[in-house]
């Protein structure tokens, strides 16, 4: 596993759960936002042994609750099922999030009961995909086919959007609102630059406008929240 970061204990990753939160290296999309810039390019980063990870969740057993594994992408990652299959011999729930390009390992990994939560990120609309996501050629095809996958309810999930002035109007959310019809969760989140951003000029969308964006998306989405406002 390519895994380059680890926040220790988190209290914000996985809602009410205290948590031990792994980034992977490496990603197929080169969002402007992203804040983690050195991990989806592969900058300045020490690969973290798996065997220091193990032992220090063997350690925390009784204090943490669950293990988030972001990224970059961490589907990417060939060996994910198996690594995921050993954090759960340990007890842990474990938190997925992902860009949603990979629907095959995504099914493969719920199928096996390897993830508890997934949180699937909702870039655009997908006819604004590329240029949100900095990939030109990126397939929508899995993205929706990944969407539909949690829209089955065969794991507890969330999409979520970062809210970007230079990406995201009315329109993209209406958009989006058809393509995530009936989910059950849908967070709006705030986006908050910074010098690690791969572009550092975009700027985040005022809370009034982003609570407009809500109540327009809960016509037709179970729960939408703010997050970060």
């Amino acid at each position: 596993m390519n895994i380059y970061g680890m926040e220790k204990l988190s209290l914000v990753d996985f809602d009410s759960y205290t948590t031990c939160t792994l980034f992977t290296a490496g990603c197929n999309f080169a969002c402007p936002f992203c804040h983690n810039s050195s991990l989806v390019q592969g900058k300045d980063l020490n690969k973290i042994d798996t065997t220091y990870i193990f032992d220090y969740l063997k350690k925390r057993k009784h204090l943490l609750d669950a293990v988030c594994i972001t990224g970059g992408e961490p589907t990417l990652n060939k060996d994910l099922p198996e690594f995921i299959a050993s954090v759960k011999e340990l007890g842990y729930i474990v938190k997925l999030d992902t860009n949603g390009a990979n629907p095959t390992m995504l099914l493969d990994l719920i199928k096996n009961n390897l993830v508890d939560y997934v949180a699937m990120d909702i870039k655009n609309s997908l006819e604004k995909y590329p240029q949100t996501c900095g990939v030109k050629n990126v397939d929508t095809l899995k993205i929706k086919e990944s969407i539909d996958i949690l829209l089955s309810n065969a794991v507890n999930y969330e999409f979520r959007t970062t809210l970007v002035k230079q990406f995201h109007t009315e329109q993209d959310m209406l958009d989006i609102s058809k393509l995530i019809k009936g989910a059950k969760k849908y967070c709006l989140q705030q986006f908050v630059g910074n010098e690690n951003c791969i572009d550092t000029t975009l700027c985040p969308i005022d809370k009034d406008t982003a609570q407009t964006y809500a109540d327009l998306l809960k016509t037709s989405i179970k729960e939408v929240l703010l997050r970060g406002y």
